[in-house]
């Protein structure tokens, strides 16, 4: 979802940092082989997740939600050389997919990879953190904010995506099957109301909310 215009979005792209090539052939294979390319964070936004990982110098880093691996390898472009990612995901299927980026980057060794629920890997996790990316199912952000608090560093930072959801979280009422949006709603109001962050939130694409641990 664009929140202005299409050729002012265009104008912004072309702009900022070019898509190294790697990411590149990501997003290609993507578009190409795997089901929902949608999902990708892409060009720009992949960009500006690099960008905070730089600011952040990260040592530790933790993605919810891995995709194809294309949102993993941009954060790890801003993380210290001793750092390591750990990025959670439920579709197997991926694996390997994710994995053979990975490796090609150069930075394999520095990415784990975790099979399952998040809910259940996180509290397992020996590892603080410095910099979080939630970019999972929708209805367990809050869930996912409340297991990982602890083990965020004080001065860590947490991206949440997609909390806009295409304009939907200024809905009042809901289809009954869309338990989606009013998971966000409750979402975005934990982020503002809890003492322990302070947050912004950028109209960027569909929405990423920067939350900062006091």
């Amino acid at each position: 979802m664009h929140f202005i215009p299409e050729n002012l979005d265009d104008y912004v792209v072309a702009h900022s940092e070019d898509e190294p090539e790697l990411l590149q052939q990501l997003n290609r294979e993507t578009n190409q082989k795997i089901l929902q390319p949608r999902m990708l964070s892409g060009h720009y936004q992949g960009r500006l997740l690099s960008m905070i990982s730089k600011l952040v110098n990260p040592k530790n880093i933790l993605e919810i939600g891995t995709y194809t691996g294309y949102s993993a390898l941009c954060l790890a472009e801003g993380m210290q050389a001793s750092g390591q990612l750990h990025t959670i995901d439920i579709n197997e299927e991926l694996f390997d997919f994710q994995r053979k980026y990975f490796d090609k980057s150069g930075l394999g060794k520095h990415i784990i990879q975790h099979l399952g629920n998040a809910l259940d890997i996180i509290p397992k996790l020996e590892n603080t953190f410095d910099l979080v990316f939630i970019d999972a199912d929708k209805e367990n952000y809050s869930n996912y904010f409340n297991v990982v608090i602890d083990k965020l560093n004080p001065g860590g930072i947490i991206l949440s995506d997609n909390v806009l959801w295409s304009g939907k979280v200024l809905e009042s009422t809901f289809k009954k099957e869309d338990t989606s949006t009013p998971a966000l709603i409750a979402y975005n109001a934990l982020l503002k109301e809890d003492n322990r962050v302070e947050t912004v939130m950028l109209p960027i694409r569909d929405g990423l909310t920067i939350s900062r641990k006091i």
